[in-house]
């Protein structure tokens, strides 16, 4: 197999082509967990570690998305937790159960919030961890990981358990084992699938939350860009209501 742009650029499309029809019914039941948690006055908390940060970053305070949400991340340990940046140095951080509980305890997080939490492997101590603390504080989860590498490798958390195993919803990703696309003649390959397919979830997902609100006759709170005329003011109009909930207005 050829390993060029144009031989990339075919493959994604038909990763994405099947994420995005695909799982119908599964993006439904996410998009109702999540509608419940704005209804009631809750902050979608979106959580991923290494690239699947990108997941909590397509969620939470971007132009097109939806107001309350909040992203967790391994370096909030750092921005508020007082921890010394060296803290973040060691390459296994994201394997250590016990930061899932730091996390979770400087987050500004209420009972009526759901989380997204993404990981292609599902299999880290952190992940891992957060989803069982995540369940047993009572909120929705949604998981976005990758089906195939998930199943190809063994837990590295202490109860054996993966993401998939502890959501309320699952969306596959799609990606392949390994994450890369192509296939190298000296072994490996090139070309991640995660980040994008992830992402196109995240903004299905998103999307149908904001049409359950619009069936309910409720006004969706969603962002502007910032960098269009009254978009910044619009944005703090709406923020204001979740002050102190999303880290945007601690």
């Amino acid at each position: 197999m050829s390993v060029t742009s144009d031989d990339y650029l075919r493959t994604i499309q038909t990763v994405v082509g099947r994420v995005g029809a695909g799982q119908r019914a599964e993006k439904s039941r996410a998009a109702g967990l999540l509608t419940a948690a704005v209804r009631n006055g809750g902050v979608i908390q979106a959580f991923g570690c290494g690239h699947s940060e990108a997941l909590a970053m397509e969620i939470a305070g971007r132009a097109g998305g939806l107001v309350p949400t909040n992203r967790i991340a391994l370096r909030d340990i750092v921005l508020y937790g007082g921890d010394p940046l060296d803290a973040l140095a060691d390459p296994a951080v994201e394997r250590r159960t016990d930061i899932a509980h730091r996390l979770y305890e400087l987050a500004p997080v209420k009972p009526d919030d759901a989380f997204v939490i993404a990981s292609n492997s599902g299999i880290n101590g952190a992940v891992v961890e957060m989803a069982l603390l995540v369940k047993e504080r009572g909120h929705a989860l949604v998981a976005i990981t990758s089906a195939a590498h998930s199943a190809g490798v063994g837990s590295r958390h202490p109860s054996g358990r993966k993401l998939a195993d502890l959501a309320d919803v699952v969306l596959d990703n799609g990606a392949p084992y390994g994450d890369a696309a192509l296939p190298l003649p000296g072994g490996g390959a090139v070309g991640a699938v995660s980040s994008i397919t992830a992402a196109l979830l995240a903004q299905q997902v998103v999307t149908e939350v904001v049409a359950n609100l619009l069936a309910a006759g409720v006004d969706p709170p969603v962002y502007l860009s910032d960098n269009v005329p009254g978009g910044k003011e619009h944005n703090a109009q709406i923020e204001a209501r979740y002050a102190g909930r999303i880290r945007r207005t601690a």
